[in-house]
């Protein structure tokens, strides 16, 4: 009997350390293709867009940069754009967003580099972007993205060192998954880059819009907890029109939830949901978000 129980525990041994070594291959594969992919310089030409002075282009931007982008987000590049809070994402790693000022970036990128990492998720050294959610954006028009570098640069300069920046073999591997987008510029079709139409309230731009919630609530917006994230981390709800999410909600609901953070069933939204940001949206905005949000297909909750 001893023997039988020993050549099992073996056979189990063996089973286990074949399983550790074909994780340990597939995961240094993975964080290999990463790294490399992260190194590739893209051939994407420096756009001729250059900042405008005009008072009501650089309001635009501000806007754009508030309520649309979410560049001033305090998980992003902060109110004053001089680097936002470290966001602590467990074994992902900790990431933070840089200073745009004139004392940080904005003293190195010119206009058409900053156009060009808004449109492409490419940086100056023509590498892609880490976590820099460019493919939610990028659909904006010249307009609107010269809009929001003219903004940048309206800006008053502000001396302060970036955060730290620590990405894990975890969130490499669901990078590559496609769970995950930290590596901007390879999720970007750089050759056709799709852009909206003029803001109408209607689900045509909402969808465009509603870029911004799939970080978070999933390619699906029917959210369920973000891979590999911490346990303190809130889990994104769902936006979808099914019972478990946005069913029979208003426009009204909506924007109480996007300007107060007030949930429909009374609940306060964590503060991890930059309400700060989207609650600026104007009218033809959310009520384009809502047409989309409604017009979903109606998915139960967590199927992201």
């Amino acid at each position: 009997m001893k023997k039988i129980l020993k050549r099992v525990f073996l056979g189990l041994g063996v089973v286990v350390l074949l399983a550790v070594v074909t994780l340990a291959i597939f995961v240094a594969t993975q964080v290999s293709a990463f790294d490399a992919s992260m190194a590739k310089v893209y051939d994407v030409p420096i756009p001729t867009l250059a900042r405008s002075t005009d008072p009501v282009v650089i309001e635009r931007g501000k806007h754009l940069a508030e309520a649309v982008a979410g560049c001033t987000s305090k998980d992003c590049h902060g109110t004053d754009l001089a680097g936002g809070t470290s966001m602590e994402m467990g074994p992902l790693g900790t990431l933070t967003g840089p200073n745009l000022t004139s004392k940080g970036l904005g003293a190195v990128y010119s206009d058409g580099e900053l156009v060009r990492a808004i449109r492409h998720g490419v940086k100056k050294d023509g590498r892609s972007a880490l976590f820099m959610p460019a493919q939610d954006f990028n659909w904006l028009p010249d307009g609107d993205i010269v809009a929001i570098v003219s903004y940048i640069r309206s800006v008053p300069g502000v001396d302060k060192p970036n955060g730290p920046i620590r990405f894990g073999a975890m969130g490499k591997v669901l990078d590559r998954r496609g769970m995950f987008v930290a590596d901007v510029a390879r999720k970007i079709d750089h050759a056709n880059i799709e852009t909206a139409p003029p803001p109408t309230p209607t689900a045509a731009y909402g969808k465009y819009l509603a870029r911004s919630c799939t970080g978070c609530h999933g390619e699906r917006l029917s959210g369920g907890p973000i891979p590999g994230a911490p346990s303190t981390m809130p889990i994104p709800l769902n936006l979808t029109p099914h019972e478990t999410g946005m069913k029979g909600w208003t426009y009204d609901d909506l924007d109480k939830l996007l300007t107060k953070g007030d949930r429909k069933n009374g609940k306060k939204l964590d503060p991890f949901m930059p309400i700060e940001n989207y609650g600026k949206m104007d009218e033809t905005e959310k009520k384009a978000l809502f047409a989309h949000l409604q017009g979903l297909a109606p998915l139960p909750y967590g199927g992201r």
